[in-house]
């Protein structure tokens, strides 16, 4: 066995600091159109969608954070991400480099993977199974 395939054992190390990071980042986009934390996103009141979509990021994050039901969750906020891109960043341009939307495809995609690959170690989830 050569010493990159040893790196298997820790896989489940691995995708639980991708979900830890991942979840983390999509909070800090939520709390910033709930609290305006740690900077305002936009001025005055949410319009009911922002609203919505604050709202999923906050919870929805929190839950990816814990790796408590993690599949049917990031299952949601992957959808969540590729309407946003559609909605507010594709109208733009083609290049999500150019629309300022490659967070937003980065994040659809690894939620996309969460909902095939689990939530790894550390979670609510593992500890039910096990």
């Amino acid at each position: 066995m050569s010493s990159l395939e040893r790196l298997s054992a820790y896989q489940p190390y691995a995708l639980a600091g991708l979900r830890i990071i991942a979840a983390l980042l999509f909070i800090e986009h939520g709390t910033m159109k709930l609290f305006a934390f740690p900077a305002a996103q936009m001025e005055g009141s949410l319009p009911p969608l922002m609203l919505f979509a604050a709202l999923l990021e906050v919870v929805g994050g929190i839950l990816i954070l814990i790796g408590f039901l993690t599949r049917p969750v990031a299952f949601i906020l992957s959808g969540q991400m590729a309407f946003a891109y559609f909605m507010a960043h594709y109208p733009k341009s083609f290049y999500p480099a150019l629309n300022g939307g490659d967070g937003a495809v980065l994040f659809c995609f690894i939620f996309l993977f969460f909902v095939f690959a689990g939530a790894g170690a550390f979670s609510v989830d593992q500890r039910k199974t096990a």
